[in-house]
């Protein structure tokens, strides 16, 4: 074990490793970091992620949406030509299951940019055209436009909506102007359409004149037509906005959880939800709180390494700070720092828990036990088991970051910390592999936690006047 300083917060390994520079400076610049990284493959990775998952929802809405109006449309429309629109909604399912199975596909945009053309005219094409005289009345075409069926057309947009593409918005909305306007004037130009300028010559007809047209039944107006145009731009570009916010704050958000990845690979995660979510509100002022400090160190690391080569060394060290990191976590501790071959770790420092004590020593034991796991695996194929050290202690400290301008660590300082030091490096001099203060387990539930420790004894720490009262863990 090599030494260190008694200094708190700044132990002086040679191995301890890098941090990122400047970590915590001014964090008010925290949500401007998704601007940095917006073309970055991975945040694209995440937002075409994000969207093939709108898009799996809206086909699922989808679905809801053809049970429900194939249900509507059999109680309402008398047999046989219930399965006329029935045999609609079905190509209208195979339109939006091909899409939803081709997701993944290099082209899916695309894929599904051309399928939102076929779903606007295949429900154009049910609107407007009749079933087969032998299923339906002898009624003009004409009268096709008569009724609301046109609304159908609008719940594409929603649809389009829920994918989180303003392009397919604005294509669906495009493909209802086109494709429906087509539709119309081929009803218009009919020979038999009767149109409100061809029957009326004089130049201010009388009321019951133009009721007499209206009612005609091959009779077709444009103001309807003119009407459902507005309503469908309108439409469209005010649902185009919502999906383009909806997704800047999902651009924003993915963005931000992939800064929050990348930085809880160099500090410890909690440290780096806390600068992205409470950067601006002052995170790493200093504060006093009741922490439970706890350090760990490979025992006899110099002699494991002697013969080793550096790689070999290098990929030691990396195992165990998988496996101690993974502990740590789990039991919701803040990884403060490495120190070469060991680290130190902290429990109450980032939120406080009123049972951070209980938290480290839980720690403490679960990590002994990886550790054991491990020298076994270590031993079946013939390498040297590695043991660790841990001593615990449990205070009032200070919480907050230090540091210069250009670098800061969020940290904690106080005596609380030298005495963990010292608690650690006693380890093998009291025979035990954790070493924790009466003040940690009285923490923590005395009675609780003293069954799991075989010895206690009174010992001066160098570098302290006072005595502690520690218990000890083989």
């Amino acid at each position: 074990m090599h030494n260190r300083s008694p200094q708190s917060s700044t132990p002086t390994k040679a191995g301890r490793t890098s941090r990122i520079a400047g970590l915590g400076h001014k964090l008010k610049t925290v949500p401007h970091w998704p601007r940095r990284l917006k073309e970055s493959h991975r945040l694209q990775a995440s937002i075409r992620q994000a969207e093939i998952e709108g898009l799996q929802f809206a086909f699922y809405a989808r679905l809801v949406a053809i049970i429900v109006v194939t249900a509507w449309l059999f109680a309402i429309v008398p047999w046989p030509r219930d399965l006329y629109y029935g045999a609609y909604a079905l190509v209208f399912f195979i339109f939006g299951y091909i899409p939803y199975r081709l997701r993944h596909h290099p082209h899916g945009e695309t894929i599904k940019l051309c399928f939102s053309v076929f779903d606007v005219a295949l429900v154009t094409a049910a609107i407007l055209i009749p079933p087969p005289m032998a299923v339906i009345a002898d009624w003009p075409v004409q009268t096709r436009l008569r009724g609301q069926e046109f609304l159908y057309l609008l719940l594409l947009l929603a649809e389009a909506a829920l994918t989180y593409s303003p392009r397919r918005v604005v294509s669906t909305g495009l493909s209802i102007l086109v494709i429906w306007s087509i539709g119309v004037f081929a009803i218009y130009s009919l020979p038999d359409t009767l149109r409100f300028n061809d029957v009326i010559t004089e130049e201010s007809p009388t009321s019951v004149e133009v009721l007499s047209i209206i009612f005609q039944p091959t009779f077709v107006g444009l103001t309807a037509w003119y009407t459902q145009l507005v309503a469908t731009a309108l439409f469209t570009l005010l649902i185009t906005l919502s999906v383009w916010r909806s997704r800047r704050t999902l651009v924003q958000q993915v963005a931000a959880e992939v800064v929050r990845a990348d930085l809880a690979r160099y500090v410890s995660p909690d440290v780096a939800s806390a600068l992205t979510e409470r950067g601006e509100t002052g995170f790493g002022d200093p504060a006093t709180r009741s922490v439970a400090v706890m350090f760990a160190d490979i025992v006899g690391f110099t002699k494991l390494t002697e013969s080793l080569s550096p790689e070999r060394t290098f990929t030691l060290l990396r195992s165990f700070q998988e496996r101690s990191c993974a502990i740590v976590f789990k039991h919701g501790g803040t990884l403060d720092k490495y120190l070469g071959d060991g680290f130190m770790a902290t429990f109450g420092s980032i939120d406080q828990f009123p049972d951070a004590a209980a938290r480290a020593l839980a720690c403490a034991f679960d990590l002994q036990q990886e550790i054991e796991r491990w020298g076994r695996k270590r031993s079946g194929r013939g390498a040297e088991p590695v043991r660790v050290s841990m001593g615990i202690h449990c205070g009032a400290v200070t919480v907050g970051n230090l540091g210069g301008r250009e670098r800061l660590e969020f940290t904690v300082v106080g005596d609380v910390v030298n005495v963990a030091s010292r608690l650690e490096e006693i380890t093998r001099e009291a025979g035990g592999s954790i070493v924790a203060s009466d003040d940690c387990l009285r923490a923590a539930g005395h009675t609780e936690w003293k069954q799991r420790f075989q010895l206690s004894r009174e010992v001066k720490l160098r570098g302290r006047e006072q005595g502690i009262l520690m218990h000890i863990a083989n």
